[in-house]
């Protein structure tokens, strides 16, 4: 697993190894606490370099790649295109060709290009499914459509299991509530989000799915996902929410309170995964 020190990594980390799983995480800092002591290995560097990433996958017979920049904002744009697409490709093209069976990737629900737009930009349609079009305007953006297409190529060549998931904002549940709090108060502020949240427990469940539907057969090729919270962090009716940020945006099914404007169908048919860590 790459970003094994990270928010959701540590979570994924702790889950995998709660599954049955031996699991060896390469990060550029060596993980603290309770992650530190439960892998199997610690590899610390950066997923950007071949030569360790080569040795980190030898023997492996998954991966999970949770490493990334994880916005524009702070960076140069080269700095985040480049490491991104750089380090996807690293793990994937190593992992594959030294024979894993399966992996998961992180993509973003930014790869569609709503949330980092230079002008505000609206989905043509909501629940937002994963043949929407994608319209990323920035870098970040862009190398998870990148990410996404990497995925592809390599599953294409090597015959590997490789999953892309868009995760949208994926925080501990403490945060979750503290966010949905401030959008409650000020809805526009996740607009361009479309008030879409994950807990991170969920993410490590759906890493954990992603794996084993790869390593036991029950699921081959190249699959991006939405994996998203099945509602929102907004009291009101998010139709009404959508009509009023996003005034163009066709409604294909009604959107009352409570509910998501990803259409996640295609990971609980796929993979059997529903969040079940809602906010309160």
């Amino acid at each position: 697993m790459t970003g094994v020190a990270g928010r959701i990594g540590s979570v994924t980390a702790s889950r995998l190894k709660e599954a049955g799983f031996s699991v060896a995480g390469l990060d550029r800092r060596r993980p603290e606490g309770p992650v530190g002591d439960l892998l199997d290995e610690v590899i610390v560097g950066s997923a950007s370099d071949a030569s360790i990433v080569q040795r980190s996958v030898s023997g492996k017979d998954a991966v999970v790649h949770l490493a990334a920049i994880p916005s524009p904002e702070g960076r140069e744009p080269t700095e985040v295109f480049s490491n991104n697409v750089e380090t996807t490709f690293n793990v994937l093209h190593a992992a594959a060709s030294a024979g894993a069976k399966a992996a998961v990737i992180a993509s973003s629900i930014c790869a569609l290009g709503l949330v980092y737009a230079p002008e505000p930009l609206h989905p043509d349609y909501a629940p937002i499914d994963e043949q929407h079009p994608l319209r990323p305007a920035d870098p970040y953006g862009l190398s998870k459509h990148c990410d996404e297409l990497t995925a592809g190529m390599i599953s294409r060549r090597f015959a590997m299991t490789v999953l892309a998931y868009r995760f949208p904002f994926t925080n501990s549940a403490q945060q979750i509530a503290a966010r949905s709090e401030a959008n409650r108060a000020q809805p526009a502020d996740a607009a361009r989000e479309l008030w879409a949240y994950l807990d991170v427990r969920d993410a490590a469940e759906a890493c954990l799915l992603g794996v084993s539907a790869g390593l036991e057969g029950r699921l081959s090729g190249h699959h991006v996902l939405n994996v998203v919270a099945e509602d929102a962090l907004v009291d009101e009716p998010l139709g009404d929410l959508v009509h009023r940020f996003h005034p163009d945006t066709v409604l294909r099914r009604e959107l009352g309170a409570r509910s998501c404007a990803y259409d996640t169908s295609a990971a609980r048919r796929l993979l059997g995964f529903s969040a079940t860590h809602l906010r309160p």
